[in-house]
């Protein structure tokens, strides 16, 4: 599905410079009136304003929300970064079918700057150098899953991050949140039993593909959770501990 002419010519434009960036007002976006009822239960085990806030958000950003599912932090960003800003919400063809695209036509309704992006999930590809931040909220960890039942392909980590490595700005950001699990096992193990990822591999495969580690967030850890069970258990659903990490590219 390609993006819209007016997502492509934000994309295209000049960026702002640094003297006129300023940080996106997030908090004002999260609180906009007529945000489905089923995206504002979220915000109080998400924390959107803080996350987006630590991870540095500005106002006018081109924006890549990776595996965008719903939407709920593409509409978030999309009011955050204001109309001089955009985002492309790109999402795994096998997972888009007529009910997502309504969905995703109601939220260009409240988010006109907002616009879908669709490849294979295993062929992902991304316009070079069009990035000012990516956000991979709890996705990271199923470039290592893998699904007959949900069509969803072998896809190689380190492929795909080379393609976001190359849609990104130098100088630009990339941050992911995702559940963590304990360290060591096979990743690919690990992932098809609990959806989970050793935070150590999350920033060995970001860092091998170039980008800088540029530091993380206390806010969404949590002690209690033991990391073995799967995210989707009642008794986590919602209150896993998540790493939130923030990666830059570097400027040369």
């Amino acid at each position: 599905m390609k993006m819209k002419a007016l997502v492509l010519a934000l994309l295209l434009a000049a960026p702002m410079t640094a003297a006129h960036a300023a940080p996106a007002d997030v908090a004002a976006a999260v609180a906009t009136a007529g945000r489905p009822a089923e995206a504002t239960k979220l915000d109080e085990s998400r924390k959107p304003a803080e996350v987006l806030a630590f991870l540095g958000l500005e106002q006018g950003d081109r924006v890549l929300d990776l595996f965008t599912g719903g939407g709920y932090y593409a509409e978030i960003m999309a009011k955050a970064v204001g109309p001089q800003g955009a985002v492309v919400a790109w999402e795994p063809a096998n997972f888009i079918d007529e009910a997502g695209t309504r969905n995703f036509e109601a939220l260009q309704g409240r988010a006109p700057n907002v616009d879908l992006l669709v490849s294979p999930a295993d062929a992902l590809s991304l316009p070079e150098r069009s990035f000012d931040f990516v956000l991979m909220h709890m996705i990271y960890h199923d470039l290592y899953w893998e699904s007959e039942e949900y069509r969803f392909p072998r896809v190689d980590p380190d492929a795909a991050l080379t393609e976001v490595f190359a849609a990104v700005k130098p100088g630009g950001t990339v941050g992911v949140v995702d559940h963590v699990a304990a360290p060591g096992g096979d990743t690919r193990e690990v992932v098809a039993k609990l959806h989970r990822i050793d935070p150590a591999v999350v920033r060995a495969d970001f860092e091998r593909a170039g980008f800088l580690f540029d530091g993380e967030s206390a806010l969404l850890r949590n002690p209690a959770d033991d990391h073995a069970k799967l995210v989707f258990d009642p008794a986590v659903r919602g209150k896993t501990d998540r790493i939130v990490y923030r990666f830059r590219k570097p400027e040369a």
